[in-house]
Order: structure tokens, then sequence, then C-alpha cells
């Protein structure tokens, strides 16, 4: 499994972290308004950081279900304004995969299109196709500040896959990837619903033989596209466009998710 550790300013009292995940560059239908918009927020937010979580290119090919012959741009051509627009936040991207519509190209070419907009924003060393394990420190812990000791997050994040056409459906798919690793939250994308839960969870401690009780936090990403074409053909629901936020404060072990 991929471990990404970042280090940030032990200044940072809350963390704020943006998940982009199914922006579909290159559909019709992508709301690339809503994509800038959130982009410069990250940018003129000073503790604000983000996770790239895949299909941020469509990628539609002439053997995938998407529309081939209704791309706005061509492959090459999603990768370059994909690279445009998060060229200004670059510095603040903290880990980065692959999504099921970058996948077309790798299965039936081998060459990874998420790979190379991460090698052209530099962030290479913080993608993994599958997923990532994100330790993310940063603050200064109330408990152990003499020490000068930060706060330390896990957070698990892949793509995803499957799912189904009901909520429920949608929330087990996400609970599911509290079986794969033990973290404090696990970002999924793919279903195109916004989502965030809770669970509670006894965590054990084998240098100290004990056991606590503690929260994992879930969150499932929304897509960037407006309603119509492929999902309108297909009898989708218009989904909500509203992202969750997570933020992360940095003095205490607290975490929590808006919509």
């Amino acid at each position: 499994m991929k471990e990404v550790r970042i280090e940030l300013p032990q200044s940072i009292e809350r963390l704020e972290l943006h998940i982009f995940s199914d922006l579909h560059i290159g559909d019709p239908q992508c709301d690339y308004k809503l994509i800038k918009d959130r982009i410069a927020r990250v940018e003129n937010t000073e503790d604000a950081y983000c996770v790239l979580n895949g299909d941020i290119l469509n990628n539609a090919t002439k053997t995938s279900v998407s529309d081939v012959y209704g791309e706005v741009l061509p492959p090459m051509e999603q990768i370059d304004r994909a690279v445009d627009l998060f060229t200004p936040i670059k510095s603040k991207i903290l880990a980065m995969t692959r999504g099921n519509h970058e996948a077309r190209t790798y299965n039936k070419e081998g060459i990874d299109p998420s790979l190379v907009m991460a090698r052209q924003l530099g962030a290479e060393d913080k993608y993994s196709p599958e997923g990532v394990l994100l330790w993310v420190s940063f603050g200064e812990s109330s408990r152990r500040r003499s020490e000068g000791r930060r706060t330390t997050y896990s957070i698990y994040m892949t793509h995803g896959t499957g799912g189904g056409r009901t909520e429920g459906a949608k929330a087990n798919r996400v609970a599911q990837l509290a079986s794969v690793v033990d973290a404090d939250i696990y970002l999924h994308a793919h279903l195109h619903l916004p989502l965030v839960m809770r669970e509670s969870f006894c965590r054990v401690s084998q240098s100290t033989r004990s056991c606590s009780m503690v929260d994992k936090l879930f969150i499932n990403t929304a897509a960037g596209l407006n309603y119509g074409g492929y999902g309108q053909a297909m009898a989708f629901k218009p989904s909500s466009k509203k992202n969750p936020v997570l933020y992360l404060n940095g003095q205490r072990r607290d975490m929590s998710a808006t919509l």
C-alpha cells in the first residue's frame, strides 16, 4: 500500500482539506466554473490543501461507455487543461489517485494519464493509481506541547468502484473501506453522491495492551457535472455538486466535514 507522509507547519490550528474527484474534464457537462471556484478557495485560503481522487479527466475512448464523439476536448488536451487548472495550487496537493475513467487508457494501451498529470504537477511521489494511505501532521498537540509534537491524522483515499443506484447501497460501499485498513478518515469517490457519516471503532494498541473507542469519518464526494448527457440517457438521478470539506484540528484530535 502506498503511504504518503506530509509534514505541515506547526502554526496551522485548523487544516481545511478539499477533495477533487469526478470532475470529468472534457465532458460537455463539466462545470468549469465550479472547478475554478473551488481551486480559487484552496489558493486563497492559507491553511487549505487538497487531494485529487480520480476521474479528473473524462477520457472517453472508442471502447468505453462514454460518448467519444461528444467530448469537447481530446484526451491529451484534457490533461493539459487539468494541469493548467491545478498549477496555481500544485504545492498544496497532498496526494493523488487514478479513477476508472483514466484507467481506460491504461487498461487498453498501458499509458496512465493520471501519472502524466501527476508528473507535470510535480506530485509523482504523492501518486498511486490504486489508493493512498496519507499521514498528515501539523499544528501542535495540546497534550504534548512541551515536546513540540504535531497532531497526526491517517487518511485512506481511493477512487472506488461499483456502488448501486440507491443511497443505501452507495453508503455501504463507502463503509466497506474500513475493512481494508484502520484509518481515521476514509475518502471515496466514483458514486457521485456527497456523503458524510461516522462510525465508532475500538482501536487496539499492541504497545500498551489496551484499546480505546475512536470515531472513524467516511466521506464520499460529488461530481462536477451538470445534469444531462450520459447520466440522463441512463436515467440516473441528478446528483448534487456540493462537495464535502474536511476540517482537522491541529491542537487536539478532532475531525469534521461539512456539506
